[in-house]
């Protein structure tokens, strides 16, 4: 039970992770196919194929794809030779100072590209004033300073690999040739270059890939040579279509491709290897039979399903003519979009009428209200009227003598307050 649960548990985590891991991209390749124009999965128009053709007509995406080349390949020579130099020079020097300089050979990996970006620039243009160089000289070329600048770190990783391989490697072969009378070289070349063949194989893939995706070191040194991260990150800041997804897709599909070439590669170099080590001397003596190349090798069993599904994409790209499906899609926009008009028209038109009843009813309401009275109480002494000019004018048609009666039974009145003579 236990060993079930563990097991059940180990395979939803591998679904999981590759869900997570994979996701995105399949999402982003899936929209390369859709014919909406901003890049999106849902919901789905039509099967389309344009966003390719749109791609390959792109002048800045090709462009960035030729720089980014050419910069991949200079980064690759580079990286390895200085990667595989000091692997060299690791397992030669001093037993004490191979823990200090392995951390001088590993800092670059530990600084931010940014840093590295920005200190290549810097150095280089004051290299090239200091030899008196114009601003059109080599080292303020774009590619030589992006292939510098890249190659500080990337050669770090590639010295990882090499020196992971140069451990196996017996010192006594080397030591042999020489007894033989081979030079130093002879040695190295026919000896240590074979053995270390697989490994430098392994440094220059990881070497342009990590030159390829190259972003925050480049963005400082590319200068009139955009890479293709430059580009697709101009073209995020100013709005993105499908056709970054068809270059995913494509991306994706090749080194999908590759994978699975590599994998059947080897696991073909591993059936022979078991063939001739299982077989008998009466079949090494005469024929063996190896192993087909489909025999076992499940990498290659995929590799041809997806060659066959590639073909068939292309086949019915060519084919295909998704102009009708397009065209009902643009219809069906406008009439949802005719639908959408009238409909706000309509409840602006019941919003007015609303509002009218509301203010009619306001109206009618003031209307049916009586005046209201300016009595305030305490003898209409605060009242309007009194302070007004109507009560002026009632007071001089009426031409009444003022009063000396001031209230209170006239106590207050100066008249009695006079004695009688």
């Amino acid at each position: 039970m236990n060993n079930s649960f563990l097991r059940v548990s180990i395979w939803v985590y591998l679904v999981i992770f590759f869900l997570y891991l994979l996701g995105p991209l399949v999402i982003m390749s899936v929209t390369a196919f859709n014919s909406s124009a901003f890049p999106r999965m849902t919901p789905w128009e039509c099967l389309t194929f344009q966003w390719f053709g749109e791609l390959f007509q792109d002048q800045r995406i090709l462009n960035g794809i030729k720089n980014s080349l050419i910069i991949g390949a200079g980064t690759v020579i580079l990286s390895v030779a200085m990667g595989l130099a000091g692997a060299l020079m690791l397992t030669q020097i001093w037993p004490k100072l191979r823990a200090t300089y392995y951390t001088i050979i590993i800092a670059p990996i530990l600084i931010p590209g940014v840093v590295l970006g920005i200190s290549t620039l810097v150095f280089w243009d004051r290299i090239n004033r200091m030899l008196g160089l114009g601003a059109d000289s080599f080292l303020s070329n774009g590619i030589f300073l992006t292939v510098i600048g890249q190659s500080t770190f990337i050669a770090s990783y590639c010295m990882l690999v090499l020196v992971a391989r140069l451990q196996r490697y017996d010192v006594a072969l080397t030591e042999a040739a020489l007894d033989l009378g081979a030079t130093h070289a002879q040695a190295f070349r026919k000896i240590l270059l074979p053995f270390m063949r697989p490994a430098i194989a392994s440094a220059a893939v990881l070497a342009f890939l990590a030159s390829f995706e190259n972003y925050n070191t480049t963005t400082f040194t590319f200068g009139e040579y955009p890479t293709l991260t430059i580009e697709l990150a101009q073209k995020v800041r100013y709005g993105i279509t499908p056709a970054i997804s068809a270059l995913a897709f494509i991306i994706v599909a090749l080194t999908v491709f590759f994978a699975l070439l590599n994998e059947a590669k080897l696991k073909r170099q591993e059936l022979v290897a078991a063939a001739r080590k299982s077989a008998t001397v009466e079949e090494l003596a005469g024929k063996i039979k190896l192993p087909s190349f489909f025999a076992g090798n499940m990498a290659a069993v995929l590799l041809v399903v997806f060659a066959v599904a590639t073909i068939t994409v292309v086949g019915t790209a060519t084919a295909y003519d998704p102009g009708q499906c397009i065209a009902n899609v643009k219809e069906q926009k406008r009439l949802e979009a005719e639908q959408r008009i009238q409909e706000l028209r309509k409840q602006r038109e019941e919003q007015r009428k609303k509002r009218e009843a509301e203010e009619a009813e306001q109206g009618g309401a003031q209307q049916s209200t009586p005046k209201p009275s300016n009595n305030s109480g305490f003898g209409n002494v605060f009242a309007p009227n009194t302070l007004g000019g109507d009560a002026e004018e009632e007071s001089s048609d009426t031409e009444t003598p003022p009063s000396n009666n001031g209230g209170f039974g006239g106590v207050f009145d100066p008249n009695s307050l006079q004695t009688d003579q």
